[in-house]
């Protein structure tokens, strides 16, 4: 089992890629926390890893809060003893919309969970991490390319890049490794939208694959990067799109 006797904390753990990367870790023998700001989500994922006879326990956290992420911490190190891997996973999508159009709430709010959210994972648990570890950021393709309509998503995606690759090169010498994964268009309810909408038979194939992303593929990645297979990979950004940044 390629994560035996690891600990992991996995945010945005309530369902889509987060639910599928806390099956995988299971299945490779992590124990978990799950963070989400949904509970009813969040407990249906823990259920489901404890109906593998894994272990995993629920908090539900605001991102956005430096308390509620200090107690995730906290939570992973009191039940556990110690936190050895990070998916900082919790994002929100913007609404589609010109810059002008795009309220300062709506671009403070974007910022709040996708950006400041992986900053304070990253600041609590890098502090416990005191024999090294490996984290994760979710950022997105629409980080690296820029993606029209959606300026406060993409802006903040490409904030987590640099994030990324700031904490690696701070953190390398005490062997915290910092990765963040680019996905493209993956069917999770963040894209549930776009499914009701005429452009979507051309979104879900706009790619070299000419098919939408599954989240159990993208579990599979993070896996990987998590895992001891991955122990000279720091402070990049992997993209897995389906080769929608090749086209």
């Amino acid at each position: 089992m390629r994560l035996n006797d690891k600990v992991a904390i996995i945010t945005g753990g309530g369902g889509g890629i987060g639910r599928a990367t806390a099956i995988r870790f299971a299945q490779e023998g992590a124990r978990l926390v799950i963070a989400d700001y949904s509970e009813e989500n969040g407990i249906q994922t823990v259920n489901i890893v404890r109906e593998m006879d894994g272990e995993a326990e629920f908090i539900r956290t605001n991102m956005t809060k430096p308390e509620d992420v200090q107690k995730m911490i906290k939570k992973a190190v009191d039940t556990f003893g110690k936190v050895d891997i990070l998916f900082n996973n919790a994002g929100v999508k913007s609404g589609e919309k010109k810059i002008p159009d795009v309220s300062v709430e709506e671009w403070q709010e974007v910022f709040d969970v996708n950006t400041t959210g992986v900053f304070l994972g990253l600041k609590y648990a890098i502090p416990e991490m005191t024999a090294g570890g490996s984290i994760i950021n979710t950022a997105s393709i629409a980080g690296i390319k820029g993606q029209k309509l959606v300026a406060a998503y993409s802006a903040s995606k490409s904030s987590v890049i640099a994030l990324t690759k700031t904490a690696a090169t701070e953190f390398g010498k005490k062997n915290i490794r910092v990765n963040a994964i680019a996905p493209g268009i993956i069917d999770t309810d963040m894209v549930s939208d776009w499914k009701k909408t005429k452009k979507w038979p051309v979104l879900s194939t706009a790619n070299a694959l000419n098919r939408i992303g599954h989240p159990e593929e993208i579990a599979n990645l993070v896996l990987f990067l998590a895992s001891d297979e991955s122990t000279f990979i720091t402070g990049e950004t992997i993209v897995i799109d389906g080769g929608t940044l090749n086209l």
